[in-house]
């Protein structure tokens, strides 16, 4: 048993892990919103920071079926955020990246991101937020498709 004091009741971990997806998301949504970004849209340049994935891994990244996410990528697409190239591995598979554009707009949305998880963590001790971020950090680690 922990030596801290407990001032809020244990949720249990489905109610927690849920209610924190749910704050998550709102703030994920605000961020995007404010860019004139859906969330997938969001989460569609989160992914594509640090890779060049082909349209398949994206869209099974992402939870989305082919229609949709040719539907996604064309929007970005307009909006110069993205592009898309020919794999040179295979000819008929088509990899996206992200443009210079879409990596100026998305280092924007990181950094108030990153402010609204810091505000939401704000109440929580420098111990509980590394804690915090090893077990996220675990469950994440685990279940990454990517």
């Amino acid at each position: 048993m922990s030596d801290e004091p407990r001032t809020e009741a244990d949720l249990g971990i489905v109610d927690s892990l849920a209610q924190l997806s749910f704050l998550v998301q709102a703030a994920l949504g605000k961020v995007a919103a404010e860019h004139g970004l859906s969330l997938v849209q969001l989460r569609l340049l989160g992914v594509l920071r640090d890779r060049t994935p082909g349209m398949q891994e994206l869209a099974r990244h992402l939870g989305l079926d082919k229609s949709s996410m040719t539907g996604l990528v064309d929007r970005a697409e307009r909006r110069d955020l993205v592009r898309r190239s020919p794999s040179p591995h295979d000819r008929r598979s088509t990899l996206v990246a992200i443009t210079p554009e879409g990596r100026r707009l998305m280092r924007s949305c990181e950094t108030e991101v990153e402010q609204q998880i810091r505000d939401l963590t704000a109440h929580l001790t420098e111990d509980q937020r590394d804690r915090l971020s090893l077990l996220a950090s675990a469950l994440v680690g685990h279940h990454t498709p990517l």
